[in-house]
């Protein structure tokens, strides 16, 4: 694209600012910007523009959502069903992982952080030996697609490389790229981040889809033979991943998309929750779509009404992510403080200025004909780790780490010595490869095993 042309382009559309600072731009400064104006969507940046001239429109009201809690011999049977889809190949995970650690003070993909509570290992770590441990239990490949952004994809694919894809192959180790989407000034003018960068943000974790499209990794699911993928986020180590018995529930109620759920500590809890709204199926409505009084409001039996929060754990058959992925999921937007260049300066607001646009995943979810939540137990399956301190921490997640792993061990027999609190005593983690549920780890424990310190089995 030459400068004349994005000059006629720019114009069409009302955004001729964008080449206002050109002159003062440097030849590599120019042609990136040239760039990044040939990458620009128009026909997205009109919906957008379109999103932010008409109001809101109000939501109906939303009603309590139900959640699935099978008996145990249905639970039972969904896991024999769900092995065997994996030892047939069937299935792949998707991790998506396009974060950075800022939140935790840490410099780097957030998957990079070193969460295990004695080995040290990072989230990518754990979760790929999870993996490892599914292909080696159930004698099959498991695909592992890992979604990235612009800002950690060359980082993440450093740390795997580095450390021999854990195990992995690295033919079933795939990474692609999330995409991007500029911002808006309110009267709809394209936002620079300098004088020659537009500035550009990821498209959110629903954007997964047209990335997975974009980047043949639907067609690369195909060609492998799944027909059934996992989803997860890259925070949260105690996640089960590619779970039998959910798979298992998924396939035979022949659900499109299913995803986990569980109980809210609080009403204050920032997960969206199931829901139903009018006549439509399942969805998910954001924490923040919700009154004061809708998040307080009990069951006569003591329960939120609006109990039970999504945690990003969902299952999608191949062809929903397919048809999805052509059909597109809508755009929402944000009010943000963003510096940026405007009227031939750097300006570093003190109130939101300009909006931001992502989509989500979870608006899949009315669009599945059959579609499923499985209530979940979180001290099992959620414990994220987002904050530097507090709830949500290194701390707390390191703990649960424990505390599930001393579960594990009081479901084999062995005494774990606690504190005061009831929380273990000690560390104790349980390397995925050594033992991948409390059945496992009872066959492996060498006989008089007993804990007496820091435990790590692996």
């Amino acid at each position: 694209m030459t400068y004349s042309e994005a000059g006629a382009l720019l114009a069409r559309h009302g955004q001729e600012h964008v080449l206002a600072s050109w002159d003062t731009l440097t030849r590599d400064a120019q042609a990136a910007l040239l760039k990044q104006i040939d990458s620009l969507d128009f026909t997205t940046l009109a919906a957008m523009k379109a999103i932010l001239a008409q109001p809101p429109a109000a939501p109906s009201d939303p009603e309590p959502g139900a959640a699935l809690s099978p008996a145990p011999a249905e639970r039972r049977a969904a896991a024999e069903h769900g092995a065997a889809a994996l030892r047939q190949g069937k299935v792949g995970v998707i991790l998506v992982a396009g974060g950075q650690g800022t939140r935790l003070g840490f410099d780097g993909p957030k998957g990079t952080y070193a969460i295990g509570p004695l080995s040290r290992a990072s989230l990518f770590e754990i979760h790929a030996r999870k993996i490892a441990a599914l292909e080696r239990r159930f004698g099959a490949d498991v695909p592992f697609y890992i979604m990235t952004s612009e800002i950690n994809d060359a980082a993440t694919r450093a740390f795997f490389h580095d450390h021999g894809n854990f195990g992995l192959s690295a033919a079933r180790v795939k990474f692609f790229i999330q995409g991007m989407l500029p911002a808006l000034f309110p009267d709809g003018r394209l936002v620079m981040e300098t004088a020659g960068r537009l500035f550009m943000g990821p498209d959110g974790h629903g954007g997964i889809l047209q990335a997975l499209q974009r980047t043949g990794m639907l067609q690369d699911m195909r060609q492998r033979g799944l027909d059934t993928l996992f989803y997860f986020q890259v925070d949260n180590p105690l996640v089960e991943i590619a779970d039998p018995a959910f798979l298992g529930l998924h396939r035979d109620r022949q659900a499109q998309f299913s995803l986990k759920v569980c109980a809210k500590r609080d009403p204050a809890e920032g997960l969206g929750v199931i829901a139903r709204r009018g006549t439509s199926g399942l969805a998910i409505v954001e924490y923040t779509e919700l009154t004061p009084e809708q998040k307080a409001a009990r069951t006569p039996g003591g329960d939120l009404q609006f109990k039970f929060g999504s945690v990003a754990i969902h299952i999608f058959s191949l062809d929903f992510l397919t048809a999805t992925a052509k059909a597109g999921l809508p755009l929402h937007t944000a009010h943000k403080k963003v510096p940026c260049f405007d009227g031939g300066r750097i300006i570093a607001p003190d109130k939101p200025n300009v909006f931001k646009f992502e989509k989500f995943i979870f608006d899949a979810l009315p669009l599945a004909e059959r579609a499923l939540a499985l209530e979940f137990d979180r001290a099992e399956e959620f414990s994220p780790v987002k904050n530097a301190t507090g709830s949500d921490s290194p701390d707390t997640t390191r703990r649960d780490i424990s505390r599930k792993f001393a579960r594990w061990l009081d479901a084999g027999g062995i005494r774990v010595p606690r504190n005061e609190a009831g929380d273990p005593a000690f560390f104790i983690e349980i390397d995925p490869r050594y033992a991948s549920c409390p059945e496992d780890l009872k066959r492996r424990l060498p006989k008089g095993f007993a804990v007496t310190g820091d435990t790590w089995l692996r």
